[in-house]
């Protein structure tokens, strides 16, 4: 038993649990009522506005995790009809896990 606390602790503590489908779901639902009347929120499909880029592809341009503080403190664009948004952090961590989920690999 001791060996295998060891090997946790060498090897960086435990793995964190992957977000669970209701989380994601949490997540998504959030994107499709905030953000779904421009952008594209799935796996697939043409956002509404062509320049509004596609949740899923947004990890090309951002590393997803620093969204976090943004979605926290609100996310503002140079874009006029885009609202600022700000998200508790339960819904930050849904937004995020959910926007991992979908990244285009």
């Amino acid at each position: 038993m001791l060996a295998v606390a060891g090997l946790v602790l060498i090897a960086g503590g435990p793995v964190s649990a992957a977000p669970d489908a209701e989380q994601l779901k949490r997540g998504e639902d959030l994107l499709i009522t905030y953000c779904g009347s421009c952008h594209a929120i799935g796996r697939t499909g043409d956002s509404r506005r062509p320049d509004a880029p596609p949740f899923r592809t947004l990890g090309k341009r951002y590393p997803i995790d620093s969204l976090e503080e943004s979605l926290g403190e609100g996310i503002m664009s140079g874009h006029p009809d885009m609202p600022e948004l700000s998200f508790d952090g339960d819904d930050v961590g849904a937004i995020v896990d959910y926007l991992k989920s979908i990244q285009v690999r």
